[in-house]
């Protein structure tokens, strides 16, 4: 596959981050459909999608689809998933497709259920400040660069698509490098987003690094055991540099976002769920990220609004959960 004006980017899960991705790619010249649902579907066939950003808001009107199926199929096409990963598995199976699987999304269990079904899947290692909070509407955060988004084949290793995607990304103003150990930089990855559950329980105060710290040395504790490979915080850090510069105001991540919007559900299974899993397989004890994944799923589901807990309290908690 050649990058070129023959590509087509179908966004399947067009929120927060794929919004954002979407609304770039457009914004460069390049094709793009939109799979989406609901009200911000609805808002996206009415008024278009309208990215907001530092420098100003853009409204693109995309091809908008409610369900893949609806989609023409055409040769160069790739499919973009975006949803959060408690909704891939469905969204997989209403998913017909023969050409490249793109997962831009945080967690490690979307590669491997998408490779089941189809056998030229990529991961995309996501760092991209974004929020969707109304209907059509999403909102890069950082500027000038909105996001990096490293991608290689899954399990590993680069192809000539791999190359291809990273030249529309970094066309659309992303920071995008080849990787063939992708998914050594998701497991990090993973290990940062263990603190969104504590950040949507308690909001961003004082406190709230403590109560994140013993979730990530878990994290680490619990990949070593299972043998699995992860960057170090300081390559990432490296790899991160001055690149993000946070520009609008940011209340919190996805799972904070969950909780304001009010949807009844995050993805906390399939990040914090990850290490207790691993933990569980490989004879290691990851109580705060137990604790946590249990708290935010209990207030997804009762509609409990973000920071309606001290991470001193959390912690209190966990305390209690080890004994």
């Amino acid at each position: 596959m050649r990058y070129g004006r023959t590509v087509r980017w179908i966004i399947y899960g067009a929120g927060a981050v794929g919004g954002v991705v979407a609304g770039r790619l457009a914004g460069s010249g390049q094709e793009v459909a939109v799979v989406a649902r609901g009200a911000h579907l609805d808002a996206i066939r009415r008024d278009g999608l309208t990215l907001r950003q530092p420098g100003g808001d853009t409204v693109h009107r995309l091809e908008s689809y409610g369900d893949p199926a609806e989609v023409d199929r055409r040769p160069g096409d790739v499919v973009v998933l975006g949803m959060k990963s408690m909704d891939t598995e469905d969204a997989l199976r209403r998913l017909e497709f023969d050409g490249p699987v793109v997962c831009l999304q945080n967690g490690v269990v979307n590669e491997r259920l998408a490779l089941r079904r189809f056998p030229r899947v990529y991961s995309v290692c996501v760092m991209l400040p974004s929020a969707h909070l109304a209907p059509g509407v999403v909102e890069a955060q950082c500027a000038p660069v909105p996001g990096i988004l490293d991608l290689g084949r899954y399990p590993g290793g680069l192809d000539d698509t791999v190359a291809s995607l990273s030249e529309g990304l970094r066309k659309a103003g992303f920071h995008s490098q080849p990787r063939a150990d992708v998914m050594r930089w998701k497991y990090r990855k993973l290990i940062m987003n263990l603190g969104n559950a504590v950040e949507a329980l308690c909001g961003h105060v004082d406190g709230l690094d403590e109560a994140v710290r013993p979730l990530r040395e878990e994290g680490e504790a619990v990949l070593r055991a299972a043998g699995i490979p992860f960057v170090s915080a300081a390559e990432d850090a490296e790899r991160r540099g001055d690149i993000l510069q946070l520009r609008s105001r940011r209340d919190g991540g996805s799972s904070w976002q969950s909780l304001a919007r009010g949807t009844g559900t995050v993805e906390a299974d399939y990040l914090n769920g990850e290490i207790v899993l691993l933990g569980r397989l490989h004879g290691v004890p990851a109580p705060a990220n137990e604790t946590a994944r249990r708290l935010v799923v209990e207030a997804a589901r009762r509609g409990t609004p973000p920071g309606s807990l001290t991470p001193e309290r959390f912690l209190e908690v966990v305390r209690a959960s080890g004994r």
